[in-house]
């Protein structure tokens, strides 16, 4: 179940990138690079803080050839998404609730405290994002008034407090993931944001 999320979560953010990348009218390699940094970006410096090098994608082939999937997929069917900017939320959101999950992994496996594992779960799940924002002259997500970061810091809370309960691995993995999307979309739909601080 780890794995099949970590490989959905990928293709998501990839796939977030590329549409990302050509709403922004990129050339085709420009909008590979994009999908690719918003796909690795947050894990890759997750890895290199832990000490873990080469980084994840490195050593696995697989991660690459899900992202050219991705990449190519978002291109093909790129007309089919009428409405460009709720494929991107769909995708971004998908890849918010794994990512989260796959960052906390990490933490767990080298027993790190668990407020550490939801800081890991955090910046794998947002940074790929701050990066394609910022390469495409966005403002960040994650520094904007809209709930982002703080729905990845309640999954992190509500993983460790399942876990205490001693489920499953897998149930555990999907009902966290579920409860981010879920927040995340409720957020949304409703408006919920946080309050902006401006200086007077």
């Amino acid at each position: 179940m780890f794995h099949i999320l970590d490989i959905i979560g990928t293709m998501a953010f990839a796939m977030s990138g590329a549409l990302t990348a050509m709403n922004k009218k990129l050339d085709p390699f420009g909008v590979f690079i994009i999908a690719f940094v918003t796909a690795v970006g947050g894990g890759t410096l997750r890895d290199i803080m832990i000490g873990r090098t080469p980084v994840g994608w490195m050593l696995d082939l697989e991660y690459v050839y899900v992202i050219i999937m991705g990449f190519v997929l978002a291109i093909i069917f790129r007309k089919k998404f009428d409405r460009l900017r709720t494929s991107l939320f769909l995708f971004d959101t998908i890849g918010l609730g794994v990512f989260t999950l796959i960052g906390l992994e990490k933490g767990i496996n080298i027993g790190l405290h668990p407020v550490i594992c939801i800081a890991l779960g955090t910046m794998t799940a947002c940074f790929g994002g701050v990066i394609r924002d910022i390469l495409c002259t966005e403002i960040p997500v994650i520094f904007r008034k809209e709930i982002y970061a703080t729905i990845c810091i309640l999954g992190g809370i509500v993983f460790f407090l399942l876990r205490k309960l001693n489920l499953d691995n897998d149930v555990l993995y999907l009902t966290t993931s579920l409860v981010i999307i879920s927040v995340r979309l409720m957020a949304v739909k409703y408006k919920w944001y946080l309050p902006t601080l401006e200086h007077k």
